[in-house]
């Protein structure tokens, strides 16, 4: 007879504004990732927040008061309880942040982060090993997605002084050393450009000036003196007498 497969839940849910994989995208690989890492647990739950709400939960349980991609949270049922594996909070604006930043889909980042938060609650942790569980993250990706593994955040996945390039086609790419320096170049001149343009002082307006010709008129409130009216004189009176 064969064995019973034992049922695995996965309970979604969403704080953010953005859309993010469900289960059609990503059921077949949360499954994989229990049969291959976590085979006795029955459920997992999975947490779409924005940057903001991601940023109050690494401030309240981590201390950082910033955001991140993706924080775990494993569970430690006691025994006779529900097998839980633990919760996975993902922020969707930095996945889709770091997939602009990758040229690849929103989902395909998403996909490496539930694999890392993944790890995260089977006791695997980053910051105090040798690097192990960055090589298992890459190896279950070329495995169970088969797709080259994807860098994590900028600052576990950009070297230093690297930048990102946006191409002709609208996609972008990572880029170093001359490349990256004549970007910052070309950046440079651009933004002392704009800083003449703003500075470029207006060109001043020619003054008017006045031809000869008629005097200005007087104000209506100064009228010229009038010349007073001259008297008329009378002849004097004749007598009814003839010489």
């Amino acid at each position: 007879m064969s064995q019973t497969a034992i049922p695995f839940m996965i309970d979604w849910s969403s704080r953010s504004k953005m859309r993010g994989p469900g289960e059609q995208s990503l059921g077949k690989l949360l499954n994989g990732l229990r049969n291959r890492l976590a085979p006795n647990a029955q459920g997992i739950s999975l947490t779409y927040v924005d940057d903001r709400g991601m940023r109050k939960l690494n401030r309240e349980h981590r201390g950082k008061n910033a955001t991140t991609d993706v924080l775990s949270f494993p569970s430690s049922p006691e025994q006779g309880a529900f097998p839980h594996l633990g919760d996975i909070v993902i922020s969707l604006p930095t996945a889709e942040k770091m997939a602009k930043k990758f040229g690849v889909s929103r989902r395909r980042e998403v996909e490496t982060l539930v694999i890392h938060g993944f790890l995260h609650l089977c006791g695997y942790d980053h910051e105090k090993d040798s690097g192990e569980m960055m090589s298992l993250q890459a190896q279950l990706e070329q495995e169970l997605l088969d797709e080259a593994p994807l860098a994590m955040t900028l600052k576990r996945g950009r070297k230093p002084g690297s930048k990102v390039k946006k191409l002709k086609d609208g996609s972008r790419v990572v880029v170093t050393g001359r490349a990256a320096a004549a970007l910052v170049r070309k950046e440079r001149v651009k933004k002392e450009k704009k800083a003449r343009v703003r500075k470029a002082p207006k060109p001043k307006e020619a003054a008017i000036k006045r031809g000869p010709g008629r005097p200005r008129k007087e104000s209506a409130a100064v009228a010229p003196a009038r010349r007073p009216a001259r008297r008329k004189r009378t002849a004097p009176a004749r007598s009814g007498v003839i010489a």
